[in-house]
């Protein structure tokens, strides 16, 4: 009879396992490896959040309209070359020099999507939370025929210089998801020691965008890639005809179509020049600040075989960790029966933490 419920527990993977980490061993990570205590303990998925397509329609379909949260204040702002962006505040009656978290949303992230995370960032550190939101995005108005998937380094260098000025006094931590990520670690490896960010963490990026949309989940891929066309393309038809042959986007598929054939709309000429401006993996290898990347094994957009390249050298950087578990989709990584919370957002808080604890000790 054991070695029936053994076997059945081989069969349907019941058994939570330790989550794997990849880290430089004598690198800045071996205390936090042995203080944050959820690195030594086994995520629990949900149970009937275990399937990891259900995990992820419960995160992007149902639990994003279960969250109440008002922004303090959504402020836009113009770049240089005229394009809007937004800053999205929650916080903003804490002390001045309490920290700020800059977190960068999803590749069609609004105001709405991203209050989940902005609120458990939120209730777990004590900290102010500024949500930038990338041109063309939600409600903004697309002013210049220019537009990035992951964003643009230069947008979020000029929002974070505007953050700065108004709390000259707080701590900056970044967080970044899904496509945040790409835009986060992009603008860390090209500040490297520039940046005023102190620490960041990555949940479910995707690594090199070049060949990371070809793993997504073939009915994913041409799910995100209609809603692009109706959220970015269609809406801004007027602007779009100062591109030459911008209708080609309109064809695409895939996302791994999109974005072959959108570099026009990033303003590129040439899709090398728009990768080698934009890819992230470019830039990895020279981020200064301590980084925890959190990627799921099953996550069916941002897929774990993205990570096999870069595992070895992850490993011999001394300021970088990632972290994979078995279960938690893409962006959900569930725990509890019935009141569900993210393992995720309490996994970043703790991290933030320790850094701000470590960086007021130097």
């Amino acid at each position: 009879m054991m070695k029936y419920i053994s076997n059945l527990k081989l069969v349907f993977k019941l058994e939570p396992e330790l989550p794997t980490l990849y880290y430089k061993k004598d690198g800045l990570f071996n205390d936090t490896v042995t203080t944050l205590e959820q690195l030594q303990q086994q995520y629990n998925p949900t149970p009937w959040l275990r399937n990891h397509h259900i995990h992820l329609m419960f995160f992007d379909v149902i639990k994003k309209n279960l969250i109440n949260l008002k922004y303090d204040s959504i402020e836009q702002l113009t770049m240089t070359d005229g394009g809007i962006t937004a800053v999205a505040w929650f916080g903003l009656d804490l002390p001045e020099d309490t920290p700020t978290i800059v977190l960068l949303h999803t590749i069609t992230g609004t105001f709405d999507s991203m209050r989940e995370i902005v609120r458990d960032l939120n209730t777990y550190t004590g900290w102010r939370v500024a949500l930038c939101v990338r041109r063309g995005h939600d409600c903004l108005p697309l002013t210049v025929p220019k537009i990035n998937l992951f964003g643009s380094p230069q947008d979020l260098k000029e929002q974070i210089i505007y953050i700065q000025e108004k709390f000259p006094n707080s701590d900056l931590y970044a967080v970044g998801s899904s496509a945040g990520t790409g835009l986060l670690i992009r603008y860390l490896g090209e500040e490297a020691e520039k940046t005023p960010i102190k620490a960041a963490f990555a949940l479910c990026p995707g690594y090199n965008t070049e060949i990371g949309f070809k793993h997504v989940h073939p009915i994913y891929s041409k799910i995100m890639t209609k809603k692009l066309i109706r959220k970015f393309i269609l809406p801004h038809q007027e602007i779009w005809q100062q591109i030459p042959q911008w209708e080609e986007i309109l064809y695409a598929k895939t996302l791994a179509e999109f974005e072959k054939i959108y570099f026009k709309l990033a303003g590129f000429s040439d899709y090398e020049s728009y990768t080698k401006a934009s890819n992230p993996i470019y830039t990895f290898e020279n981020i200064k600040v301590p980084l925890m990347i959190l990627n799921a094994e099953d996550d069916p957009v941002c897929h774990i075989k993205n990570l096999e390249p870069y595992k070895k050298t992850i490993e011999k950087i001394p300021n970088i960790i990632v972290v994979t578990t078995k279960k938690g989709s893409h962006c959900g990584f569930y725990e509890g029966m019935f009141k569900t919370t993210s393992w995720a957002t309490r996994l970043m808080s703790k991290f933030l933490l320790s850094q701000e604890k470590a960086h007021k000790k130097n």
